[in-house]
């Protein structure tokens, strides 16, 4: 990269998504580039390393939801390659109670009955109430999901339920950074992101008015002006 160069945008994609989700960010922005999905990756750890060996040098990291805490294992393991970090509709919080058996009966759902099975029971949630009759937003979607497939969802929500807790993280990241979510985000309300942003000293709360949990894809005009404000801010020394 030239001296001086920004670093590209680097886009994360969350549990059952894959870069579609991010289409309208690699509309608007010049150069960025969305990891296409985790497969069947069964770590967080090793999602990082897998986006470390996919792109070298310096990233502006944006992740949405499961990407957020693949972006956040980055900044463990490469700090030094995380010039800028966006968190987007995700959470810091560690396993709750009751969330592994609600995973595993979307899992024995999608294995019992296919994926479509499982993305229509897991998906509307994902997006604002009012939106989820919006079939020019849903149908893509879902479509997508349901090709990301069941065996992707179970190593998934096996990294999910592992996932290693990062509390004591957030206050030693230095670099600019967004935290984003939709105001209608039920599985990951903005009160949540508010903390996230409070933990991450210097960090900038975006809460975008009716969007729900796939914000990239419900807002994303908004999302996208909140991402050239980051991308505008000056580094950290």
């Amino acid at each position: 990269m030239p001296q001086g160069a920004p670093a590209p945008l680097v886009l994360l994609p969350g549990l059952l998504c894959d870069s579609r989700i991010f289409a309208a960010q690699l509309a608007r922005f010049a150069g960025a580039r969305a990891i296409d999905g985790f497969g069947e990756r069964d770590s967080l750890v090793a999602m990082a390393h897998h986006v470390l060996a996919q792109v070298p040098g310096p990233m502006a990291l944006l992740g949405h939801s499961m990407g957020g805490r693949v972006a956040l294992e980055i900044c463990r393991i490469a700090p030094e390659r995380v010039e800028r970090l966006a968190l987007v509709s995700t959470g810091t919080h560690p396993t709750q109670p009751g969330e592994a058996e609600k995973r595993h009966a979307l899992l024995d759902l999608g294995r019992a009955d296919g994926a479509a099975a499982l993305v229509d029971r897991w998906l509307p949630p994902m997006v604002a109430p009012a939106r989820r009759d919006d079939a020019a937003l849903i149908a893509p979607l879902r479509a997508m999901c349901i090709a990301v497939g069941v065996p992707a969802f179970a190593a998934q929500i096996t990294a999910l339920l592992a996932r290693p807790a990062v509390e004591a993280l957030l206050p030693a990241i230095r670099c600019p950074t967004l935290v984003a979510v939709g105001s209608e985000d039920g599985w990951s309300p903005p009160a949540q992101h508010a903390a996230i942003a409070a933990a991450i000293p210097g960090a900038h709360l975006t809460i975008v008015e009716g969007a729900g949990h796939m914000l990239p894809a419900e807002a994303p005009d908004a999302l996208n002006e909140a991402i050239a404000a980051w991308l505008s801010l000056p580094l950290s020394d």
